[in-house]
């Protein structure tokens, strides 16, 4: 917002960040559809540990094509049809984090939270084989735990999963959707 972005969030967060009266602040509604320019954008509500999380379907008018975001979330209830791009995070993986907790690298706290609130490897595997992925052509995995992740073991085991080419974020990343029409 400070870089005069327009941000598009729950009402809950935007409370809990004290810029609800920032003129780029978006407060939208879950499950209420909006538009801007020629994106129609479908936000949904997650399960995280925190009030108002949200995740986004948006989906490209001119070319019909569909882009799943969905992070902070250990669970997600909804299935979409037609998915072209899934950008979804991949916080850690299990036997990692379990690893890290009895070096006394990670205490049973942040590992509780961690099973409460993010999506590990094994629940991602899970979201994709519940989606429908025969028009998927790219997944992006996004927040990564530092310790608790292995991105080449995690990018190795979406793309033998799916078939799907699969890159993970990292600070620069930049991915081109690229348009086709139907």
């Amino acid at each position: 917002m400070a870089a005069g972005i327009d941000c598009f969030m729950s009402r809950e967060t935007a409370y809990s960040l004290g810029v609800e009266r920032n003129h780029r602040c978006q407060m939208v509604d879950k499950s209420i559809r909006f538009d801007i320019a020629d994106f129609i954008v479908l936000p949904f509500d997650i399960q995280h540990d925190c009030a108002g999380g949200i995740g986004f379907l948006i989906q490209y008018r001119p070319t019909g094509e569909k882009l799943l975001y969905l992070t902070d979330s250990y669970y997600c209830k909804y299935r979409f049809l037609g998915l072209n791009y899934i950008m979804v995070e991949s916080n850690y993986i299990k036997e990692t984090l379990d690893k890290n907790v009895e070096a006394g690298l990670i205490d049973e706290a942040l590992k509780r939270r961690l099973l409460e609130s993010h999506f590990s490897l094994e629940h991602v595997k899970d979201f994709l084989r519940a989606n429908d992925l025969n028009q998927c052509r790219k997944i992006v995995l996004l927040h990564l735990s530092d310790y608790n992740s292995d991105a080449a073991r995690m990018k190795n085991e979406i793309e033998a999963l799916t078939g799907i080419d699969t890159v993970v974020a990292e600070p620069g990343l930049e991915v081109e959707l690229e348009l086709y029409l139907y």
